[in-house]
Order: C-alpha cells, then sequence, then structure tokens
C-alpha cells in the first residue's frame, strides 16, 4: 500500500478540479482514502512520470518529457515530485 505524505495530500486536495468535474475529497483523510483506493503513484521526476506512462502502455510518439506533465492526471507536488492519479 502506498504512503502518501502531507504534501502529496494537500496537492491533490487544491488541484483535483483539474481531473475531476467535481470534488472527490473534502479532508486529508479523505484525499488519503481516495488515493490509496485508486492506487495512485508519487514519482520523483518528470523522467518517471513518462516512464510510468510508457509502462503502462499510453502511446508517447510526438509528445516530449514536458507535455506530458500537463497532462490532467498528472500533479505537480511542488518538490520536484508528481502524483499520478487514473481515474
Amino acid at each position: 500500500m502506498n504512503e502518501y505524505d502531507n504534501a502529496v495530500l494537500q496537492c491533490f486536495l487544491d488541484k483535483q478540479l483539474q481531473l475531476f468535474p467535481e470534488k472527490i475529497a473534502e479532508s486529508i483523510d479523505e484525499a488519503e482514502a481516495f488515493l490509496e483506493e485508486c492506487i495512485a503513484v508519487v514519482v520523483d521526476s518528470v523522467d518517471e512520470v513518462w516512464e510510468y506512462f510508457d509502462a503502462q502502455g499510453v502511446d508517447l510518439e510526438g509528445q516530449d518529457k514536458e507535455d506530458i506533465v500537463t497532462a490532467p492526471e498528472v500533479f505537480e507536488v511542488g518538490d520536484g515530485r508528481y502524483l499520478i492519479v487514473e481515474s
């Protein structure tokens, strides 16, 4: 089971509307429960975001690494890490 620190949980709370039409979570506890349920992933760099999508079989042809982090399911935590939430 993944463990999500406060920075990751707060990032999801603050930015969840970039992926969902309405809020999924109202509190840190709800955010953690949701992220655990959908098995969200925290990675340490843009390269790891790319590797994650590549491993998932996403067609990355014609995209560059900087573009992939603007996908709605990618949340920039603010400390160099990224949260990837598959809905």
